[in-house]
């Protein structure tokens, strides 16, 4: 059968046509019947090459225009290669149909992305949290708007969406929605995963993330210094909402948990360990991966401070947490009150555990790894930051250690002098 299949680009010249560019359009020839297809783009005829079948010339427009016609020729062909191995029919029409995104196999994006949104709500609470839900929505909303704003159009053919799709949608979120680089590389990588599903499903065959490199680079961490800490931990506050949230947040430095593990926490889950101190056995919302804490006496304090607490008893929890919403709004508040000029927000509780509390404080990247409920450490380095303090007492003792090697030199060399004299 490929024996019969030829592929021709060529310009086609409208009626009354006088002067000007020209459409580029595709010719599929299989079994001696035609198909033809308009590729959307166009030359001038003094810039073709008829019988190459190619732009002539090394300008970046020809180089562009060369480049994408290659790209349709090897997906054509994977399209015919795909459709003989699974014995669909075959004609002209048809796999020019494939090609357009009209055929019996085609998918649109937003429709593949709708039913995983719809599949993962479904999930809530067995491996997706609200909050990962909300993300994905968000991403959605955003690709529809793209997809109108570039080609207005409501939806698109899933087999459309190739590398400079990809290249123009990064663009857009950054541009157009004014993302921060690694807002507009999270949701490149929803789109990503919508890709990767309709691979598995055989609804493409090529995936146009291949040659794709996303340049965003993780915003650096923000943790709480030891002063910092000691100033929002030792600071006198009258107002009670102020007083709980601080208390929650300095729990939350001391034992490292996210808003969602600390908020559904249950005195259950505070056990006494092998060592014979209290610890915490839980699981992270987020990925069900357990942990376990040893308490320290400062988290051990707030627990006791909450403990017949109304909310507490009411609803079995260990600390009356509200909205992360509201807890992050007090939290700019209190920092007012300590006069730090950081932008608190509830998460850097788990960023200070990681750096000032336990890291800085000679605790093994390894073992904050677990606490944490981390599945690789390549993930707490992302939390992790060691502080100028931590490093000067580390050089402090090699500059110990090295000192006395060089005493230790010393002694020797005087040693073997007085031998030397002696005999």
């Amino acid at each position: 059968m490929s024996s019969n299949f030829n592929l021709l680009f060529y310009l086609k010249k409208p009626r009354n046509y006088e002067s000007g560019t020209l459409p580029v359009y595709l010719r599929i020839t299989l079994n001696g019947k035609r198909s033809e297809s308009s590729l959307g783009r166009e030359i001038e005829p003094g810039s073709w090459d008829s019988r190459r079948g190619r732009a002539r010339g090394t300008k970046e427009e020809a180089r562009q225009l060369n480049a994408h016609l290659d790209s349709v020729l090897s997906k054509i062909k994977r399209i015919h290669t795909h459709m003989i191995d699974v014995n669909m029919e075959l004609t002209a029409d048809l796999l020019r149909n494939e090609f357009d995104g009209k055929g019996a196999t085609s998918r649109m994006l937003l429709e593949i992305f709708q039913e995983h949104n719809e599949n993962a709500e479904s999930l809530i609470g067995h491996g997706f949290g609200i909050n990962t839900i909300r993300t994905f929505k968000s991403s959605l909303k955003h690709l529809r708007e793209f997809l109108q704003w570039k080609f207005n159009h409501p939806d698109i053919s899933i087999k459309k969406v190739d590398f400079n799709f990809i290249k123009n949608y990064d663009l857009y979120l950054r541009i157009q929605c004014k993302c921060i680089p690694i807002s507009a590389d999270k949701y490149v990588k929803h789109l990503k995963k919508m890709i990767l599903l309709s691979m598995a499903n055989g609804w493409i065959t090529m995936n146009p993330f291949q040659h794709y490199k996303s340049t965003a680079k993780p915003s650096p961490r923000t943790f709480l210094t030891k002063a910092e800490l000691g100033l929002i931990e030792n600071k006198e506050l009258a107002i009670e909402r102020l007083k709980n949230v601080r208390d929650i947040f300095i729990f939350c430095c001391y034992t490292g948990l996210a808003y969602a593990d600390v908020q559904k926490l249950k005195p259950s889950e505070i056990k006494v360990g092998d060592d014979g101190e209290l610890w915490i056995f839980s699981s992270r919302q987020k990925t069900e991966t357990p942990f376990h804490i040893p308490l320290l006496k400062s988290a051990i304090d707030i627990i006791d401070c909450y403990r017949d607490h109304p909310l507490c008893q009411n609803k079995s929890i260990l600390l009356p947490v509200y909205t992360n919403q509201r807890m992050n709004s007090y939290l700019k508040e209190i920092a007012d009150l300590c006069g730090i000029a950081k932008v608190l927000t509830f998460h850097m509780a788990r960023h200070t555990f990681a750096t000032t509390v336990t890291l800085s404080n000679g605790v093994p990247i390894e073992t904050v790894s677990k606490m944490l409920g981390h599945n690789s450490i390549k993930t707490t380095e992302h939390y992790a930051k060691v502080l100028d303090s931590k490093i000067a007492k580390d050089m402090a003792i090699l500059k110990n250690k090295l000192d006395k090697v060089e005493l230790d030199k010393i002694e020797t060399l005087s040693h073997v002098k007085i031998i030397k004299l002696y005999n």
